[in-house]
């Protein structure tokens, strides 16, 4: 039921942003846009009844840019954008920002599109992401897993986040979630009440690094998300 009434409140918000949408683009001023979706975030755990638990703010710098990397349960991981102290932008798949309001406000806010039909769209969108960060000091979030767990059990790790990292030499800010899959694990609908924890760990630097040891870095941040907490 929850579920529900938080589908029709997010089409009635959809439809109310729409002028926003409109008029943002014209003195390109994406804050109002960010604000909104971080709020609709925010909304959304209300209504649905869930307990969000943060720990780990205190570990990076809120005016640097980072390449900010969390396993991936469920759609409800979708939070973390809402809990960074800071902007954080994502490479979403094309067809994303072909859906209507959503992918208007996804361009205002310089999210990065990407083809994943082939290397050389994700070379692409890589590309325009290092730019972002190194001209524009931009924080990106990223997946490495690349898709939701089907059993909430932590899935390989894609290189394309850690060539962000590399290349920017941002450094990696690692991110543990649990509890999301219980509440809405892949191909589910309905989201049952309930508590997610968020972890955030210390920055791992990437200078050092390239891509003959690339391994090494995913290994290294992989294990940090794995365990949950930083290794004594």
């Amino acid at each position: 039921m929850r579920t529900i009434i938080l589908l029709i409140i997010y089409i009635v918000f959809c439809i109310l942003i729409i002028p926003l949408l409109l008029i943002c683009p014209l003195f390109k001023w994406p804050e109002p846009i960010i604000a909104v979706g971080r709020g609709s975030l925010r909304l959304g755990w209300f209504v649905l009844g869930i307990d969000i638990e943060v720990s780990g703010l205190e570990n990076f710098d809120k005016n640097r840019s980072y390449v900010f990397m969390a396993n991936h349960q469920s759609m409800l991981d979708v939070v973390v954008i809402a809990l960074i102290p800071q902007f954080v932008h994502v490479i979403a798949k094309k067809e994303m920002f072909k859906v209507p309001v959503i992918g208007q406000g996804m361009k205002i806010v310089e999210y990065v599109s990407v083809d994943r039909r082939g290397k050389k769209g994700g070379r692409k969108s890589i590309a325009k992401a290092v730019s972002l960060i190194k001209e524009k000091n931009y924080s990106f979030l990223i997946f490495p897993e690349g898709t939701r767990s089907l059993n909430g059990k932590l899935q390989q790790f894609r290189r394309g986040g850690f060539y962000l990292a590399v290349n920017s030499q941002a450094s990696i800010v690692p991110i543990t979630i649990t509890g999301s899959f219980e509440l809405m694990p892949k191909y589910n609908f309905f989201i049952k009440k309930g508590k997610i924890t968020v972890a955030f760990h210390k920055p791992v630097p990437v200078q050092g690094y390239d891509e003959s040891s690339l391994s090494e870095l995913m290994d290294k941040v992989r294990y940090l998300i794995k365990i949950g907490k930083e290794p004594k």
